[in-house]
């Protein structure tokens, strides 16, 4: 485990140069990158979501662009589209924000559900297609997709089917005192998010991070840990308060990212506190409260951690 844990602590010490405590936060982008997932991120404007992942870029040497959608925002803003070019007489094709590594997609709710839909096949299947013609997108090829908690008005909500591809939905919530104190500190000293190459980031060992994807699959799994993960998961799909449980690819997230986990901590087998930690993040977005649920002011949050102080936890 010893690239997992390597990488982990890079990433955590050059992050802390620019991110001000969220340590919670800064693992949970880090296991996205690992597993090869994507991730969806709410909290409130403000909180350096933006700064995170294009940080995160810079520290692992990986392209970083930023989408902001609008009501308006077309496929082909995002994808590309074909232009003709005079001087050749032929198309050629402009590319979208979409051929990079790391796609920061800002307010995602705010586009339409053709562009959200267009999407969903760059993130399943790491391609796009363009006017009849597939384009391969690269290994690294992460969503980082925000979305604001207040603020519905002309928002369109994810589909479940596209809910169900980030393998974490990452909540922000604000900075303790110390940690916003600290913050004024560094802007007092003349700290600008804008100009991060005057940041002494130190990026990593480009082969570190495929060397750390191919750690995850050395972390073992007792058979009654497979079984804790499938009793989870399914007992979302009959939970009183639920109308919608997770699905199993809920539990193969579930099962990559508590091995991610175990590796960060440079363990190459897995503990029940590995799948407790990842059920949160990994569950949420997948499980829909039932309306009289809402009413009582149950969130999915308290009813994942009711529904995992139910399971009886292998010994």
């Amino acid at each position: 485990m010893e690239n997992i844990t390597r990488l982990a602590e890079h990433v955590r010490t050059e992050m802390s140069k620019v991110i001000v405590g969220q340590k919670e936060i800064i693992d949970q982008l880090l296991m996205v990158l690992i597993c090869g997932g994507h991730a969806l991120i709410e909290g409130v404007p403000g909180l350096a979501k933006t700064l995170a992942v294009k940080t995160l870029a810079r520290i692992c040497g990986l392209g970083f662009q930023r989408v902001q959608c609008t009501a308006d925002l077309m496929p082909a803003d995002v994808m590309g589209t074909n232009i003709f070019n005079m001087a050749t007489s032929a198309f050629s094709l402009h590319r979208g924000p979409v051929f990079t590594d790391l796609l920061l997609v800002d307010e995602i709710n705010r586009t339409s559900p053709r562009t959200q839909a267009a999407l969903l096949e760059a993130m399943e299947e790491r391609q796009v297609t363009i006017d009849g013609t597939r384009y391969p997108l690269g290994e690294n090829f992460t969503v980082f997709a925000t979305q604001n908690p207040i603020e519905f008005e002309g928002t369109y909500p994810l589909p479940e089917a596209q809910l169900d591809r980030f393998l974490l939905k990452i909540r922000l919530d604000y900075p303790s005192a110390g940690e916003e104190a600290d913050i004024l500190g560094r802007y007092e000293q003349g700290f600008d998010p804008r100009r991060l190459d005057l940041v002494s980031i130190v990026p990593v060992d480009p082969a570190l991070l495929a060397a750390a994807r191919q750690d995850i699959g050395a972390v073992r799994i007792e058979p009654s840990l497979r079984s804790y993960i499938v009793t989870l998961v399914r007992r979302t799909r009959d939970w009183p308060a639920l109308s919608l449980g997770a699905s199993p690819r809920a539990a193969i997230g579930l099962l990559f990212v508590a091995r991610a986990l175990a590796g960060v901590e440079g363990r190459d087998f897995l503990i029940p506190d590995d799948i407790k930690t990842a059920a949160l993040p990994v569950l949420r977005h997948r499980v829909l409260l039932k309306p009289e649920a809402e009413l009582e002011g149950l969130n999915s949050d308290r009813v994942i951690a009711e529904l995992l102080s139910t399971v009886e936890v292998p010994k």
